[in-house]
């Protein structure tokens, strides 16, 4: 049912998806950037997401190969997924896709490049407007590793709230000398905690994701040396929930996933807040069930879960009712 096509733009490998069946008018474009931390994963590997996608809403998908840290070196990941969206967006007739119609998407640190993609994208008044971000269980910020969704999550496969610190210096190519001081936030400056602290704080996370045992954890101290080796990852781009409100407010509207025993479900509930705070429509979907990566297994017979066909049903469901 699909034409599947590979080429290399500005050096980055992309997979594109077409439906077979002639195009009876014009259709949407999603651009779908991988999960694995900007360290692992690959086209392949989401293949059957991807595939699902363009079949079920009879869509033009592009997956995006970006290029791996550290070998390709932190931020290059955001150029590669910038530059694949822009090749799209000066050749949607080719595809014949509706510029109005343009949806940016992805997973995990995927979503977070989608997020940095679209407000990178608002100063560009020559481009089509996107009309929508969807971001299934995204990691949008490095300022708090202590939010319940850590606490409560802190052991829980397929992400560990070690393996989150250990995936941050990776992604930035730095010694991991210091991640026990990272871990209890020693890297932020109290400066910087009051100044965010009403974008991200456990205060803003409903009650109802606190009864799994959150324990409110006692202020770390300040620590320079600490804060210099990784002052990176509270930068706007690694940590886009930390963006001004001018940017926020001018965001497209945009589809949330979270899962319940996720360490970052809770930067997906926070995002949540920030967008509708700033008046930007959200459609929030939460799995129960849900863990994070869950849709690395979407499509593969008895290894695939329940909840990731539900997750991919929702987000199919949300895609055909724009």
């Amino acid at each position: 049912k699909l034409l599947i096509k590979d080429l290399t733009v500005y050096e980055v490998p992309l997979r594109i998806y077409q439906p077979k069946s002639p195009p009876t008018g014009k259709r949407r474009g999603i651009l779908y950037f991988h999960g694995g931390a900007g360290t692992f994963g690959s086209i392949r590997a989401f293949e059957r997401v991807c595939r699902y996608m363009a079949k079920k809403c009879n869509s033009v998908v592009v997956s995006v190969g970006y290029r791996l840290a550290p070998e390709h070196p932190y931020p290059g990941q955001y150029f590669d997924c910038l530059n694949a969206t822009l090749y799209f967006m000066r050749n949607l007739e080719e595809y014949h896709v509706d510029p109005g119609l343009i949806i940016i998407s992805g997973d995990s640190c995927g979503a977070n490049f989608a997020t940095v993609i679209c407000q990178i994208l608002l100063n560009d008044r020559d481009l089509p407007k996107v009309r929508a971000q969807v971001l299934l269980y995204p990691g949008l910020q490095g300022l708090d590793f202590h939010l319940p969704s850590y606490q409560q999550n802190a052991s829980v496969p397929m992400l560990s709230r070690k393996m989150v610190i250990y995936f941050c210096f990776r992604y930035l190519n730095r010694k991991p000398t210091v991640w026990k001081d990272v871990l209890q936030n020693c890297h932020v400056p109290e400066s910087m905690r009051q100044k965010y602290k009403n974008w991200v704080s456990a205060d803003l996370i409903p009650d109802e994701f606190k009864i799994r045992g959150y324990i409110p954890p006692k202020p770390a101290s300040y620590k320079p040396e600490v804060h210099e080796a990784v002052k990176e990852i509270l930068g706007i781009t690694f940590s886009p929930l930390l963006a001004e409100d001018s940017i926020i407010c001018q965001l497209p509207e945009s589809y949330i996933v979270t899962c319940e025993f996720d360490v970052l479900r809770d930067d997906g509930l926070l995002y949540k807040k920030r967008l509708e705070d700033n008046g930007v429509q959200v459609t929030w979907y939460h799995s129960e069930n849900g863990f994070h990566g869950i849709l690395a297994f979407f499509g593969y017979g008895i290894f695939s879960f329940l909840s990731g066909h539900k997750i991919m049903d929702s987000i199919v469901n949300y895609i055909n009712s724009l």
